[in-house]
């Protein structure tokens, strides 16, 4: 939903859409999930651009996920700090409470190829609903 104010820097200010094709393969403890795709910015003063990556998660134990993901993205827009791509590294996971639908999400990336950009983020994810197994 478009939010912010894309005057003040705060938010693209329109809807916009990512294109993704993406495919995973587990194997034992192993995940491998990689893809690419388009977003589309129908904004004035962004563009639209292309985005890849390839992750790799093992499940340590029934509690805890890691993995490392390589990420790539095109120029987002015309401005300075978004004016070129981006290619990061990031490492993360998952730890899975005793409530199988309450999970604490972890991970910190930086860029090692183009634009300078690091991240860090920590979330708590919950799920709701009926399970029907």
């Amino acid at each position: 939903l478009p939010t912010g104010n894309s005057a003040k820097g705060l938010g693209v200010g329109k809807v916009w859409y990512k294109v993704p094709l993406w495919v995973e393969k587990d194997v034992g403890p192993w995940t491998f999930d990689g893809g690419a795709g388009e977003t589309i910015v129908p904004q004035i003063g962004y563009r639209n651009y292309p985005y890849g990556g390839f992750l790799v998660k093992r499940t340590i134990n029934k509690r805890l996920e890691l993995g490392v993901e390589v990420f790539s993205h095109g120029a987002e827009s015309y401005s300075i700090p978004q004016m070129r791509g981006s290619t990061m590294i990031d490492g993360g996971g998952y730890y899975h409470f005793a409530n199988p639908n309450f999970q604490f999400l972890f991970a910190y990336g930086h860029s090692v190829a183009g634009l300078t950009e690091n991240y860090a983020y920590i979330g708590l994810y919950w799920t709701w609903g009926k399970d029907r197994h």
